[in-house]
């Protein structure tokens, strides 16, 4: 692991410097990336078998793309956790829910936003090395409390039943056991099979990523969210094997993970270092810990508090836990991270699988303008314009000194005609 020293002002600089980010695609995956998208937009489902056979352990057939049927009820165990998940998310989704509005201007003309349900949307939900059954709920629930109708998931297969029965039970009306950057693919493009979606959300790997970025713009796409990391900002009141619960617990997610300790405390840097390697070493994705620890693990000390959220809003990460002095207040004022933790009890997972918002967050450094996934992401915002003629005869001399100003006279003789 890499361990700095932020304190000084010359450190300090290159501190900012070293843990200030920019998500920028590799130049092989964006090119692989372009490869995929153009054989699936040619060859359709004939193309996007074969892709996915080539990376995949498991091969499948053409008629094997759509999922069918329904799937098996897990235990009551599983049930319980999930229905609980589910009604926490559903409330937080329903109660930010954008409604429509409208008022009157200055000039009396009615002026308003009508919030309707995007029709289709598409949801990548990762199966890789772990079938992300949370990622189900912390999507497609969003989708159905916006309203859409169609909500189109695809996953790597083969498929796990029970994530399955999570994204039937979610509100998923279509399921397809395919990954990767040839789902974002035929998603945004179509297929025999695949209806196009007008819009893709979830997170996913690099590639998934690198998809979504270069199919912008054909269809809307949520944010950019890749690999797991997490900053915590702790002090000598954090409980140092809890601050290396919650590193390794995101440090599980494998390739592309970081994770991140900032605290002006010499003694709780050690002692969370030594609860991180110990923790890491009895897990059971133990080899996908050590690779994060490896090349994706940052240990700073820092002069003080204040220079520690510095740095945190520096890195913008995914996932910020405050376990420190203070926290609240801190928390109010963060403005780059996707999510925020207050206190030594709010651990990360939590807010991974039960609490409400979802777990879709900016990674990479896009917290420092992006936010997380929300059920404003499922709906259309539309503004709506209404004027009666007193409203016209106060507004017509200004919108046409305006347009003769740009040399539009049409548009001032259309509003004009209204009064003659």
């Amino acid at each position: 692991m890499k361990i700095l020293d932020a304190r000084g002002k010359e450190n300090t600089e290159w501190a900012l410097r070293e843990l200030t980010r920019r998500a920028e695609p590799d130049r092989k995956v964006r090119a692989a990336v372009e490869r995929i998208i153009s054989e699936v937009r040619k060859g359709g489902d004939v193309a996007l078998v074969k892709i996915h056979n080539r990376f995949a352990q498991k091969k499948i057939r053409r008629n094997e793309l759509k999922v069918k049927g329904k799937f098996r009820a897990p235990s009551a165990e599983v049930r319980r956790a999930l229905a609980l998940a589910e009604k926490n998310i559903a409330a937080f989704a329903q109660t930010t829910r954008p409604l429509g509005w409208k008022r009157r201007n200055a000039q009396g003309a009615s002026t308003g936003e009508n919030f309707p349900a995007l029709g289709r949307v598409g949801v990548y939900v990762p199966g890789g090395t772990a079938p992300l059954v949370s990622t189900a709920l912390m999507t497609v629930v969003l989708a159905r409390v916006a309203g859409v109708k169609e909500i189109v998931a695809c996953t790597p297969g083969p498929l796990n039943p029970v994530l399955g029965w999570a994204l039937q039970k979610a509100g998923a009306t279509e399921i397809y056991q395919v990954g990767g950057a040839q789902a974002v693919a035929a998603m945004a493009y179509g297929t025999e099979t695949i209806r196009p979606v007008e819009k893709i959300c979830g997170p996913g790997s690099a590639w998934v990523v690198e998809a979504k970025r270069q199919v912008f713009g054909t269809v809307g796409i949520d944010l950019l969210p890749g690999p797991s990391e997490i900053a915590v900002i702790a002090d000598e009141t954090a409980r140092p094997e809890w601050v290396a619960a919650d590193l390794v617990a995101q440090a599980e997610h494998g390739p592309g993970s970081q994770i991140y300790l900032l605290t002006p405390s010499m003694k709780v840097l050690g002692q969370v270092l030594a609860h991180v390697l110990s923790q890491s070493a009895r897990q059971s994705r133990a080899k996908y810990l050590r690779g994060v620890m490896k090349s994706g693990a940052v240990l700073v000390r820092t002069a003080n508090l204040a220079q520690a959220v510095e740095l945190a809003e520096a890195i913008a990460p995914e996932h910020l836990s405050l376990q420190c002095r203070g926290a609240k207040k801190i928390a109010e004022k963060i403005r780059c991270a996707g999510g925020v933790f207050v206190g030594n009890y709010s651990a990360v997972a939590l807010g991974d699988y039960v609490a409400g918002p979802s777990h879709t967050l900016p990674t990479g450094g896009a917290g420092r303008a992006f936010a997380g996934l929300r059920v404003e992401d499922f709906v259309k915002r539309v503004s709506v314009v209404e004027y009666g003629l007193g409203a016209v005869q106060k507004s017509a001399r200004a919108a046409g000194v305006l347009a003769r100003l740009e040399r539009l006279d049409a548009h001032a003789d259309s509003v004009e005609t209204r009064l003659r």
